[in-house]
């Protein structure tokens, strides 16, 4: 009977480094952050059904025509 806190204290403890670990895991890297707040719908919708490096991918894509079309008008 005097071992069952010790070991719940220990299952605990050992639960907090578990879920420690998969915050670190689940927190959204600087550039997933960035995608979520500026996608729209239809980019979320893309996402969901890709994957997030499908749909990085695209935007990017996306982005740097955009940009070659800008640096051509400047042209």
């Amino acid at each position: 009977m005097v071992l069952f806190p010790v070991l719940l204290m220990l299952f605990a403890l050992g639960m907090e480094r578990v879920e420690n670990r998969l915050r670190k895991l689940l927190e959204p890297d600087e550039e997933v952050q960035q995608y979520l707040d500026s996608a729209s719908n239809a980019e979320v919708k893309e996402l969901t059904k890709l994957g997030l490096p499908a749909a990085v991918g695209r935007v990017r894509k996306r982005r740097s025509r955009a940009a070659d079309l800008d640096v051509a008008r400047a042209s």
